[in-house]
């Protein structure tokens, strides 16, 4: 009988090919020279030279089983329709070690988790990483946003909050302790976050503890893009302030 997680890790591998192959089409119909509102530094070639070489720094690092850090792999000077088609390649080559990697598999991963295995680490990871990036490729083609499911969704709220915010490299500091709440208000009483913010890494646990000084709410996939930076919070109340913090800060 498949295990929970390893069902889990088969729906995460549907939506990485499911989102990068989204974000290659959504890229190609906006074309290089395209701005990306959601990240105004970059245009679609940033966005697919970035997206690509996390992929091969990624299948690398499960291909060839590497239990330390290895750097990310450097893009190549291609643009236009070579440039897309260098991605699709480097979705594609992901994809398939992911598809063929033993459950067993031991490797390096980065992040706080429950998750037991490395494998499913980094299908998750891959998978919130490409949606994410998606998004970005649908903004700068203009094209309407690709949904994103709420169960998902509360997934990478949660591995931003207790797993990248979890890090010492978080810069979400307070001098003066500070509570922030975070809730998904379709996605079922357990999809609520308390944030505890100090002059340390935030610590964050999946419930609704104590008092709140401000909460951040809305339908799961439009907090999650705004957590992520990609859009306005679709609800604050309390104290703004924090709600500022979080946008100013919480960059990754």
């Amino acid at each position: 009988m498949e295990s929970a997680e390893n069902a889990e890790t088969a729906e995460f591998l549907r939506t990485l090919d499911r989102e990068g192959r989204s974000l290659a089409a959504a890229a190609a119909e906006a074309g290089p020279d395209a701005k990306v509102p959601t990240c105004p530094q970059w245009q679609v070639r940033d966005l697919l030279r970035h997206t690509g070489s996390v992929h091969r720094w990624a299948a690398a690092l499960v291909a060839e089983a590497h239990t330390t850090p290895r750097p990310p792999v450097d893009p190549p000077e291609l643009d236009g329709a070579e440039l897309v088609d260098w991605y699709r390649d480097s979705h594609r080559r992901l994809v398939d070690t992911l598809a063929a990697a033993p459950a067993d598999l031991e490797c390096w991963t980065f992040l706080p988790s429950p998750r037991s295995s490395p494998l499913a680490f980094w299908t998750r990871r891959q998978a919130h990483e490409t949606t994410v990036h998606r998004y970005d490729a649908e903004a700068a083609s203009g094209a309407a946003a690709s949904p994103i499911a709420p169960d998902f969704a509360v997934d990478g709220i949660d591995e931003l909050l207790r797993g990248f915010h979890a890090r010492s490299r978080s810069r979400v500091r307070s001098e003066e302790p500070r509570v922030l709440r975070v809730r998904a208000v379709d996605a079922g009483a357990d999809a609520v976050w308390t944030v505890r913010l100090t002059s340390g890494p935030p610590v964050t646990v999946r419930d609704a503890v104590g008092e709140a000084e401000t909460e951040l709410s809305g339908p799961a996939d439009r907090l999650y893009l705004a957590l992520w930076n990609r859009a306005p919070v679709p609800s604050v109340t309390g104290d703004r302030s924090l709600a500022d913090l979080w946008r100013d800060l919480s960059g990754i």
